[in-house]
């Protein structure tokens, strides 16, 4: 029975139908983030479809936002634990996902599982595929922040899914020499660039937006600037610092407006709605597809952000961030000069923001690096290193790894 990505079936149902002889690789996403850097992985895979049976599993940890992600590639899960519940607590979810993503790998018998970055998720499926003596392939293997607690609960997922992956596709050579360090031998690491670079090249410029709010905002007399807060640290009072320190930009600078997609978790929204609800020049919207996302971020200025993923888009994009954490776990965007650290005190966030408002020059300064996440080849490169673990190779010549720095200042045009 032929199918494509996107089939809605039951484990039991795909146990039944059988691998067929193909190379069966289960994809596990959970979030957004994971969506979006999975999405090129899933597409290419579907490319070796005479060889490459692909399953794609979500366990819905954010279920609007990671639909909306999907829908974008156009790509639908096969299987959906659907294990998202309202105010989950993390052992909770942790402990569902554990037992759920085990009966799952056990009746669809896969190869090998790929997981995506630090989620939850992640974690639960490597210890579950590993239980059950299934290879993982972790992609974006080797982030590190060298504290266990900043970022919470990440560091500590990806980590751990480290220790029990048996193919590590890290992004960049400053991501292989952090597994290196943790004894991980050589060959079961891949330099293949970073996968948000592929799926920015998916995703065309677009001439307006989906969300009408956006259409409707005064483009052509106003500069723009991007802000995003979702970390599980940030919560409360840092939030509640960084929304103040919005608060003020906006009153300073009445020449730019502030543009807030506010995620979904309530302990997110509850401080941003309370802070910034009502504030001239400061637009609060619900989260937006990656298309939009996209097409804001290369209208900004810059952007404000404890998101990994736009740390790792703006040098794709030519944009200056400003990093609301207290230190990043990408320092490559930080040395390649398209990122600072500036923290979560109201005050050193007014002045970063502002010394970049006043002077043109501080962001054609932190635009002239060259961006150090790929070339967007890197779905190819995890995919051929896949086809040579494959019964049947998928034919053609292997990828060659990296260079991880490119030559060029981006690979997206703004």
């Amino acid at each position: 029975m032929s199918r494509r990505v996107g089939d809605r079936h039951t484990p039991r149902e795909l146990s039944a139908i059988g691998h067929g002889g193909k190379y069966r690789v289960c994809v596990i996403v959970g979030t957004r983030p994971e969506a979006i850097k999975m999405a090129p992985v899933i597409l290419e895979l579907a490319q070796h479809r005479q060889v490459v049976e692909t399953v794609v599993v979500t366990t819905a940890q954010h279920r609007e936002m990671l639909s909306q992600a999907l829908d974008a590639f156009g790509i639908k899960p096969h299987v959906d634990l659907g294990l998202m519940s309202t105010k989950q607590a993390l052992a909770d979810f942790t402990a569902r996902a554990m037992l759920a993503l085990s009966s799952c790998f056990s009746e669809l018998r896969p190869d090998v599982v790929l997981v995506q970055g630090d989620t939850t998720t992640v974690l639960c499926a490597a210890l579950a595929a590993h239980y059950l003596g299934i290879p993982v392939g972790h992609v974006e293997a080797g982030l590190r922040s060298g504290n266990l607690r900043n970022p919470f609960p990440e560091e500590l997922n990806r980590r751990l899914a480290s220790v029990v992956a048996d193919l590590h596709f890290a992004p960049t050579e400053t991501a292989r020499e952090n597994l290196r360090r943790e004894g991980v031998p050589d060959e079961r690491i891949f330099v293949t660039g970073n996968t948000i670079v592929d799926a920015l090249r998916r995703m065309p410029r677009k001439a307006s937006f989906d969300d009408s709010r956006l259409n409707d905002l005064p483009w052509e007399k106003r500069r723009f600037v991007l802000c995003t807060v979702h970390r599980r640290e940030n919560l409360g009072e840092p939030l509640a610092n960084i929304c103040r320190a919005l608060g003020e930009l906006a009153t300073m600078h009445t020449d730019t407006h502030f543009v807030f997609p506010v995620h979904l978790n309530p302990h997110v929204r509850d401080v941003v709605f309370d802070e910034l609800s009502g504030m001239p020049r400061v637009e609060l919207l619900d989260p937006l597809g990656y298309a939009d996302l996209l097409e804001l971020l290369r209208r900004s200025e810059f952007a404000m952000t404890d998101s990994g993923g736009i740390q790792e888009e703006c040098p794709s994009l030519g944009k200056p961030v400003l990093i609301l954490r207290k230190n990043t776990e990408r320092p490559e965007v930080v040395d390649a000069g398209f990122g600072r650290v500036v923290g979560t005190d109201t005050l050193a966030i007014v002045d970063a923001a502002t010394l970049l408002l006043d002077d043109y020059r501080e962001i054609e300064a932190m635009t002239s690096g060259e961006n150090p996440f790929g070339d967007g080849m890197a779905a190819q490169r995890i995919v051929q290193t896949l086809m040579r673990r494959a019964p049947k190779h998928a034919g053609g010549l292997p990828v060659q790894e990296g260079p991880a720095l490119l030559p060029t200042r981006r690979v997206v045009e703004p």
